[in-house]
């Protein structure tokens, strides 16, 4: 495939899921995000056993590189969708979340640990 078609399709991909994101309604996004965030770990899984068959030191380390960038990625995206879950929730508070408000009621000292 020649540089040319490979920057098409790569143009062409990123306008397509640019619309395709843009035309999500705002109660989708949540659940959208965290099925999003579960196929990449698959894709993570993947790249880490693809680097295992890798021999070129440069290709080791782009490869660590972008499994660590990818994990980054996972890792944020599920604290967001928890904490936006979390939002959604309102009255529903977990017994942690209660007992943390109740210690901080309590002795405005305490350092928040979250």
């Amino acid at each position: 495939m020649s540089l040319v078609t490979s920057l098409a399709i790569f143009f062409l991909s990123g306008f397509v899921g640019f619309y395709v994101i843009s035309r999500v309604p705002n109660t989708l996004h949540t659940p959208l995000m965290s099925a999003t965030n579960a196929i990449h770990g698959i894709v993570l899984l993947g790249a880490v056993i693809a680097v295992g068959q890798v021999s070129s030191g440069l290709s080791i380390f782009l490869a660590t590189v972008g499994i660590v960038f990818g994990m980054i990625n996972v890792v944020g995206g599920f604290l967001v969708t928890d904490r936006m879950l979390l939002m959604f929730g309102g009255r529903r508070r977990t017994e942690r979340q209660q007992q943390a408000k109740k210690a901080e009621r309590e002795d405005p000292n305490v350092i928040k640990v979250s």
